[in-house]
Formats: structure tokens, C-alpha cells, sequence
């Protein structure tokens, strides 16, 4: 396994395993979006050979950026 890979599989499994119970509802929405976002660019990047870092930091942005604007209002839904 490559050491960026390494450092990649770390994060996600200390983001996962940190609570987010006092978090809004967007701001879940953000922090997830950005972890799985990252993973997602990272995991492409490294089965096409390409720059790994790069790639999960823009799929981190991208999937920050959806997943925090995504997220409702609150609107009937229970938190």
C-alpha cells in the first residue's frame, strides 16, 4: 500500500469515528460530503495513476461544498 494511501484510509477512520452529535444538520452534511468526497477522488485517482493529493482535495471541496448546500432546513424533518 502507498503511504498516501495509508494517510487516506487514517483520516477517514479517525472523521468516522469522531461524534458529531452537536453538529447542525448542514454542517454533518458538509463534513461527510467532504470525507466521502475525498475518499472518492482519492480512490479514482489511485486506480488511474494519478496525482492522489490533488484529487482528494478537490473531491473533499466538492463534496464539502454539496454537502453543506445540499443539506434542508429543518423544515418537518426531525433532527
Amino acid at each position: 500500500m502507498r503511504p498516501i494511501a495509508i494517510v487516506l484510509a487514517t483520516t477517514l477512520i479517525l472523521i468516522g469515528v469522531t461524534g458529531c452529535s452537536d453538529m447542525k444538520r448542514w454542517e454533518q452534511r458538509a463534513l461527510s460530503g467532504g470525507a466521502i468526497g475525498a475518499a472518492a477522488g482519492g480512490g479514482i485517482a489511485y486506480v488511474a495513476g494519478g496525482p492522489v493529493l490533488g484529487a482528494a482535495l478537490l473531491g473533499g471541496a466538492a463534496g464539502a461544498a454539496i454537502g453543506g448546500l445540499t443539506a434542508d432546513n429543518g423544515g418537518s424533518h426531525k433532527k
